[in-house]
């Protein structure tokens, strides 16, 4: 049985291959997703810890998965996997102090992100639209959170598409269906417009961010609003509207 390494973006990219090679849809989310999208223009700024490692697979990959994790010295949560069965699984890297948090078809914290129908689209993560919505959608944003905001939005142009851009178009059409989604957005987009100033990185890199998250935020206020978003808008915040994300892990 192979075990995990102690770097941890060394294990990440040993799961991601293991996986490509075993035709498991594995997509990593999270910071790491973040990390593995930096390129040459990556801020020291922006750079934090990782903890833990998060993936996404399709439902249809969930069994597949399992046996990927245990074979790579990994072991299952087996009461918590059977309680969440079909949407979420928790591995444990006993060496190491470390847990795997898979989530399957969408993301669930304060608010579900449906992730399945355009999960392979990267071949190592889910598309930087998901990715950067993972971020968004926390109501409680933290400060790892927020750097990771800042370093997608840096690095990558919002546009209406994929392949390193951050697709506004999808981002604006699940936020339009969600107004609990749209809410926590908006308030996190005026948090970074403000948060992006704390960093140590020139006023040109600032500038970069704030106009990418007015670019964002245009083509979300865009969008065609469902009915059902409508009709929950007149509720506002009289009524919470996220999820109180379960913690998880040791």
């Amino acid at each position: 049985m192979a075990e995990p390494v102690a770097d941890i973006v060394e294990e990440t990219l040993r799961l991601l291959h293991a996986a490509d090679g075993q035709g498991v849809g594995l997509r990593l989310i999270g910071g790491l997703a973040v990390r593995l999208h930096s390129g040459d223009g990556r801020l020291a700024a922006f750079d934090r810890e990782f903890k833990d490692v998060d993936f996404a697979i399709r439902l249809e990959d969930s069994r597949k998965a399992d046996a990927l994790f245990i074979a790579m010295g990994y072991r299952a949560d087996r009461a918590f996997n059977a309680l969440n069965a079909g949407n979420r699984a928790i591995y444990e890297d006993v060496a190491h102090g470390r847990h795997i948090d898979v989530f399957v078809d969408s993301f669930e914290m304060c608010h579900r992100i449906p992730i399945a129908d355009r999960m392979l689209i990267e071949r190592a993560t889910i598309p930087l639209a998901e990715l950067l919505l993972t971020k968004l959608q926390i109501v409680e944003v933290n400060e790892k959170d927020q750097r990771d905001i800042c370093a997608l939005l840096h690095e990558h142009e919002v546009g209406e598409s994929d392949d390193e851009t951050i697709n506004a178009a999808e981002v604006a059409r699940l936020c339009a269906a969600d107004w609990g989604l749209w809410r926590t957005c908006l308030l996190n987009v005026e948090k970074m417009r403000d948060a992006v100033g704390r960093y140590d990185i020139p006023e040109s890199d600032r500038d970069v961010i704030r106009r990418r998250l007015e670019q964002l935020w245009a083509r979300i206020e865009q969008e065609p609003k469902s009915r059902k978003w409508k009709l929950r808008d007149r509720i506002g915040d009289r009524r919470q509207w996220y999820l109180e994300p379960e913690e998880v892990g040791p």
